[in-house]
């Protein structure tokens, strides 16, 4: 999974999967989801990011590593 934040569109786009998107719903205002040929879902864009979702603090909890928080 990969996790990156454009600030000059203010939008944040989490990759689910390294397969490529076939279709792509918007499902709010601003939050598009992209599936591949499959039907699976291998990405998650926001748009206005900064204004729906904290971008100053990442938590990654039950991984399969300890607990870690990342903070811009």
């Amino acid at each position: 999974m990969k996790i990156s934040y454009y600030p000059d569109t203010d939008s944040l786009y989490i990759d689910l999967s390294e397969q490529p998107s076939a279709e792509s719903r918007e499902v709010s205002e601003g939050v598009v989801l992209d599936y591949g040929a499959d039907g699976r879902l291998v990405g998650i864009d926001i748009d206005n990011a900064s204004k729906k979702v904290n971008l100053k603090t990442l938590t990654l909890n039950k991984l399969p590593t300890d607990e870690q928080t990342f903070a811009a």
